[in-house]
């Protein structure tokens, strides 16, 4: 397995966002964004690391290229606070094993910035088995699944939690 490292999310690596921003990286979430949107999320991640409501990371290989991104935010899941992970890999570094590293990382920073919030959730999309499967493999349950709206049409979801006061053992 690569090594890999997590660095903090900044204001230079938006073209990260723009590499992911094509009809194939996003086939599973609706469609692309406008630049607008792009340099918009960038700067939201800047914004809620700032504030404490978020850590947002540019996943490095062994060489310091950044190959994804990946992170977590504060959000509401069954009436409690949780916190939502979500990650991408660029295509040229997908099946090597990227996302389920990087997941492995951020669930350890996860406990360790967790504050008071108990669970770890994410929301891959049902067509999307290659993210399912990073939940699966890093030890996520399966509790259900839902519709949304997401970029302007509906998304149907899986949703997978980690309970972040258990052991790291199954991750």
């Amino acid at each position: 397995m690569e090594t890999l490292t997590l660095r903090r999310w900044s204001a230079g690596d938006l073209d990260l966002l723009r590499l992911a921003n094509t009809a194939e990286m996003t086939a599973h979430l609706n469609g692309v964004e406008t630049e607008q949107q792009l340099i918009d999320r960038s700067e939201r991640y800047l914004r809620l690391w700032r504030a404490g409501e978020a850590r947002m990371f540019v996943v490095e290989d062994e060489h310091d290229r950044p190959v994804g991104s990946i992170g977590f935010w504060y959000a509401d899941w069954r009436g409690e606070g949780a916190l939502e992970a979500g990650w991408f890999v660029v295509p040229e570094a997908q099946g090597r094993g990227i996302a389920s590293g990087a997941l492995r990382l951020l669930i350890d920073d996860a406990r360790d910035h967790r504050g008071v919030r108990r669970f770890l959730v994410a929301f891959p999309s049902v067509t999307n088995p290659g993210s399912n499967g990073v939940c699966r493999r890093a030890g996520f349950e399966l509790v259900g699944t839902f519709t949304e709206q997401f970029r302007g049409a509906e998304l149907v979801m899986n949703e997978w939690v980690l309970d972040l006061r258990k052991s790291s053992s199954s991750s």
